[in-house]
């Protein structure tokens, strides 16, 4: 089919500064600033990418690596909960040790030059017991989340401790705090007060004084010491978005919360269709519809689904290339400021008096969230998808900010159900260019595509591109492209980065799944070399071109000197340049580029090889009944020496699974299919101690019987479904390069 866009009246979208309200100076000079279209550094666009870690819901002595793997996989910052009733437990009594250690936190994300946005609340919601406020608030005599002075007098006590542990680590400290997000989701969203859970199911307040109520909590932080550079304020759903406060937006197309009410299959969604964000008078599939100009503001994300937990009413094995093909639709559409919840997933502590701090819909412990980085930090196909798209950014994101959406006709029109209308856009500047291509839809499966011709009509040019692409594949294509002095002209591979060896530019590109990888330069240029790696050359201009798979660049890591590392395994470097990896195998061989980067590696190509073995542990692990639906399961002693870490994977079917050491519960997990894992790192010096795994059964045809006159009851049920199918026991291990 063909398909044309012309670019030729493209106009570029006037850029505004946003004023003192967002902006700030580090205590070198250094200006981080928002316009009304993108993120400024010094003046120049630049393009950040937040995800989620929630800090209070991991063991304190992961962050680090789980941090520089963030890092690793093209984060630039983190956003993270301060969850109330994580640390004010019971009331005037804080919390900031252990894995509440907010400050610990921040120092390690500034030691590894991570910016971080705080969502300090008082409501978060984030599956969180009562959107995250303590229990004793309900027995007071105000209503919360409202102007109310009582509930602003608690408030106050709580940021005023927030800003404690904060103290010293804002940007214009020279720390890494940079934001701010005041409540959540207000006027929009809240959550049951779970102490009434089941009885009368009473719902917190979603909110009813406007724009009042997010700049009283602006004024109290400010009074507080936290001065960021901008706050923010999620927007959707018609949530409370006063014009001092930057507002966020997202998307989910898996979305458990339908299931509250609906019983039957979960329908497409329209988080897969291209819109135009950033354009006064557009009309939108979805709810983007906000109560500003959205040429006033950047389109800005902090809640885009990198994944979505298991409820119990709704259970699924999440696709990992819905994430990055979510982000291909984000930036299309005009996002300047990608943003994931959770990039990163974790497990819930348990409360000072043995309450389980999260709702009643979710697992009691498991906040795994089928995240890009598990809860044990398990590399997701998601993490090394987004991890191509983030290096682009990081390329490349100073060209695109600027960039302006342009959709052929029709295309924000497209329905979800439809599976033959190509979907694109383009984002330009009237010359230059990338073409967007997105063949994956949620809850359908997309056709495989080949030679359909998308026509870019400009000035001076048109760009014919002969498109073939897989089912479920997303693309970013360029057009009029300069590389250092070289035009390319179009191709059909996507840009991954740009990085300086030796002095001399190299790019990489990558082919998504169904394409060729053609490159078509402008006139006068010689090409040499093989297609995996060739050399493109104008008068005394010269620039390498590395071209990679799909898989080949969803292994690919950009180390602090410019250099490049293929590996399957997750690497981590840290503040000082050190490499380690983390990894399943005992064997694992890694390419380097430039090839003599790692020591004693061999040359293979472009690249150098480096074969890297260490001792292969095999852990036994031996399960047996011992009563109905439970196992007991024995694993040696000593079973974690020598090891970084090692998950006990289950596969089982039943409703929900519980595993307890020594009586108390360390994981739970509805049963969706996947294979259960539970890091033992933490568990290293129990593991010979009681452990018991409990498979509570699937009932089918279940009923209360009641009849009987002595107020007996007892459930009947047509079967009961509770089987182990394996246990097994994954070392980790951690390799020093």
């Amino acid at each position: 089919m063909h398909y044309s866009l012309s670019i030729r009246n493209c106009q570029s979208v006037p850029v505004q500064s946003l004023g003192t309200n967002f902006s700030g100076t580090d205590p070198t000079g250094n200006r981080l600033s928002i316009n009304s279209y993108y993120v400024e550094q010094n003046g120049q666009p630049c393009f950040p990418v937040s995800g989620e870690f929630h800090f209070s819901r991991m063991h304190e002595q992961r962050w680090e690596d789980e941090l520089i793997k963030m890092r690793m996989g093209g984060i630039t910052i983190v956003s993270t909960y301060v969850f109330w009733n994580h640390i004010e437990e019971d009331e005037g009594v804080f919390d900031f040790s252990g894995r509440r250690n907010l400050r610990r936190f921040l120092e390690l994300c500034a030691q590894n030059g991570l910016q971080v946005i705080l969502r300090i609340g008082p409501f978060a919601h984030g599956e969180a017991r009562n959107g995250g406020l303590p229990d004793w608030l309900y027995g007071k005599p105000f209503e919360v989340r409202s102007t109310d002075p009582g509930f602003m007098a608690c408030v106050r006590r709580l940021y005023a401790h927030i800003a404690g542990q904060v103290h010293g680590m804002l940007y214009r400290d020279g720390g890494p705090v940079i934001g701010i997000q005041l409540d959540n989701e207000y006027m929009h969203s809240s959550a049951v007060w779970e102490m009434t859970t089941g009885i009368s199911d009473e719902w917190i307040p979603a909110g009813s004084d406007g724009d009042a109520y997010i700049l009283a909590l602006r004024e109290e932080a400010l009074r507080a010491g936290l001065a960021p550079v901008f706050f923010t304020c999620t927007a959707w759903g018609g949530a409370a978005c006063p014009p001092q406060v930057l507002p966020l937006w997202g998307g989910y197309a898996y979305r458990p919360w339908l299931f509250y009410r609906h019983t039957g299959e979960h329908p497409a969604t329209e988080e897969y269709i291209y819109e135009d964000y950033h354009h006064n008078g557009s009309s939108w599939a979805d709810d983007f519809s906000p109560a500003y100009d959205p040429e006033s503001r950047p389109y800005a994300c902090c809640e885009m689904g990198a994944g979505m937990m298991c409820s119990y009413h709704y259970r699924f094995v999440f696709p990992y290339e819905s994430v990055d093909a979510l982000a291909n639709i984000k930036l299309g559409s005009g996002c300047n400021f990608l943003g994931y919840y959770m990039f990163h997933g974790g497990t819930n502590p348990v409360g000072r008096h043995g309450a389980w701090l999260n709702e009643a819909q979710v697992s009691k412990l498991s906040y795994d969230y089928q995240a890009a980085l598990g809860e044990f930090g398990q590399l997701r196909a998601s993490y090394s998808r987004l991890k191509c798209l983030h290096l682009f950014t990081r390329s490349f994101g100073d060209r695109l900010a600027p960039m302006v959406t342009m959709l052929p006709e029709g295309a924000s029109g497209i329905r979800p159900e439809d599976m033959e209308t190509l979907r694109f856009a383009v984002r330009t500047d009237g010359e230059s260019g990338f073409l967007f291509v997105n063949n994956f839809q949620d809850h359908r499966s997309m056709p495989a595509r080949t030679h359909e011709e998308v026509c870019i009509e400009a000035e001076t040019e048109t760009y014919r591109f002969d498109l073939s692409i897989a089912s479920g594949e997303n693309a970013i294509l360029p057009f009029h492209f300069p590389m250092d002095g070289i035009l390319l002209c179009q191709a059909d591979a996507q840009p991954v980065l740009r990085t300086q060896i030796h002095g001399r530019a190299t790019y990489v590109f990558m082919v998504p799944e169904g394409m060729s990888g053609t490159f078509r330069f402008e006139d006068g240029v010689r090409i040499t070399g093989t297609r995996e790696c060739f050399t493109v050359s104008k008068q005394d201009t010269e620039v390498d071109v590395l071209l990679l798979s799909r898989e080949e660049a969803c292994h690919l890591f950009l180390l602090r000197d410019g250099s490049l590392i293929l590996t399957d395994a997750a690497l981590l470097e840290d503040a000082a340049g050190a490499l380690r990896l983390e990894t399943g195998k005992a064997d694992n061989t890694l390419y380097c580029y430039p090839p003599d980067r790692l020591n004693s590696a061999e040359p293979c190509g472009p690249w150098g090889r480096l074969c890297v073995r260490c001792p292969e542990k095999q852990i036994p692990v031996n399960w047996k009944p011992s009563a109905p639906c439970r196992w007991i399961l024995e694993i040696p002693e000593h079973a974690l020496d020598g090891l970084k870490d090692a998950r006990l994977q289950i596969d089982y079917e039943g409703d929900i699974g519980t595993l307890f050491l020594n009586n108390r519960m360390i994981s739970d997990h509805f049963c969706n299919g996947a294979t259960w894992e539970i890091g033992l790192m933490e568990h290293r010096d129990s593991l010979s101690g009681n452990m018991v795994l409990r498979i509570a059964p699937r009932r089918e045809g279940a009923h209360v019987l009641v009849e009987s006159a002595m107020a007996a009851r007892h459930e009947d049920v047509d079967s009961r479904i509770a089987s182990l199918h394996s246990v097994r026991i994954q070392p980790v291990y951690g390799i020093r390069l």
